[in-house]
């Protein structure tokens, strides 16, 4: 089996509630999405994507649409069932740009899933427990407002909330202090920061809620500010941005800077860099959410898969993105039921594309 076309597509993501707002002052409205299609000469076609969250990360649409038309004549003629062997080439070809190669990567699962008859979590070590838990991330608004819609999300069966803070200290304390006194027994709090407080501020933040029973997540944006928040708290800490790759998870590892960390599909460049980063926190007996930055029915199909072939102990936990957009890219993708996902039995990703919404590039 040899890659015979790869196509580039381009797709608008509306939010369900109109606005994201994060630290900063970052607002996203629209996501703009890119998919891959991946075409073989035996007739069998996977598909990608990769979808940034504006001013996160650095990766950026267009530049994942440049950088895999750059990265296609390099991959023509290619096995895509040889993943080792299609990262290496990407990796030869190009020097970092991982969110771009993520989305051909997910593809390539896709086309080896639908090649073998098996879907992506048993290729990626078998389905652990019959679904998972998720979180919901919580958009930055007053203190009020964010108790309400943890609430509401609470309704829909949810149990674990990531509020986005980041901003001015003394709101965010109120933000935190007023949602953790709402939690009922049973519900996770994650204050995620996403590198929006300087130092000082989060030190302050983290002395202020030593007292509540809620993880402090990417306080800051260096790693070194982190770890030196981290040596001023007894709070569990996540570290999610900072984490690109197993070197950085090793030398955190080292210095103590954090309980759990989050995997990021697109900014680690793949279900395979991914699944590996996956498989040495298992060993090191670190915890894990499994997501990526955004997406639709297919970055949450991939999402599931790796999330549904991690052993349940070391998931902290993951999300279903499908559920923030109104657009709806393919069939049979995974759907929550009671704040839970489970990934497709059906070979590959286990879905259908929807290709006529998408534009071409």
């Amino acid at each position: 089996m040899r890659i015979s076309n790869i196509q580039i597509y381009r797709v608008d993501l509306p939010l369900n509630e109109g606005a994201y707002r994060f630290s900063g002052g970052r607002v996203a409205t629209t996501f703009d999405s890119t998919i891959v299609r991946i075409e073989t000469d035996e007739g069998i076609s996977g598909y990608g994507e990769f979808c940034p969250l504006p001013s996160y990360l650095p990766a950026f649409p267009e530049g994942a649409r440049a950088a895999i038309a750059m990265l296609t004549p390099i991959l023509i003629g290619a096995d895509p069932r040889e993943l080792g062997n299609i990262n290496r080439l990407m990796d030869e070809a190009l020097r970092g740009h991982g969110y771009a190669k993520s989305a051909i990567d997910i593809a390539c699962w896709d086309i080896l899933g639908k090649a073998t008859d098996l879907p992506i979590v048993t290729l990626l070590g078998g389905r652990c427990g019959k679904d998972y838990a998720l979180y919901r991330a919580i958009s930055q608004e007053s203190p009020e407002a964010m108790v309400r819609n943890v609430e509401g999300y609470r309704n829909e069966g949810y149990r674990k909330f990531q509020l986005k803070v980041g901003g001015e200290p003394d709101l965010d304390i109120e933000r935190i202090t007023a949602v953790a006194a709402a939690l009922a027994p049973g519900d996770v709090l994650v204050a995620d920061a996403n590198g929006g407080w300087m130092q000082h501020e989060a030190i302050r933040v983290a002395d202020a809620i030593r007292a509540l029973d809620v993880y402090i997540e990417q306080p800051c944006v260096t790693y070194e500010e982190c770890l030196a928040v981290r040596g001023k708290t007894d709070r569990p800490f996540i570290l999610d941005e900072v984490i690109d790759g197993i070197a950085a998870l090793l030398r955190a590892h080292a210095d103590h800077a954090m309980d759990a960390i989050n995997i990021k599909i697109s900014k680690v460049g793949g279900l395979t860099k991914a699944r590996a980063i996956r498989d040495v926190c298992v060993s090191l007996g670190i915890a894990m959410t499994i997501e990526d930055q955004w997406g639709s029915d297919i970055i949450t199909a991939a999402i599931a898969h790796l999330a549904h072939s991690t052993p349940s102990r070391f998931l902290f936990s993951s999300t279903d993105f499908n559920s923030y957009v109104t657009l709806r890219t393919a069939t049979g993708a995974p759907v929550r039921k009671d704040g839970r996902l489970a990934a497709s039995t059906s070979p590959g990703l286990g879905i259908t594309v929807l290709e006529n919404i998408f534009r071409a590039v």
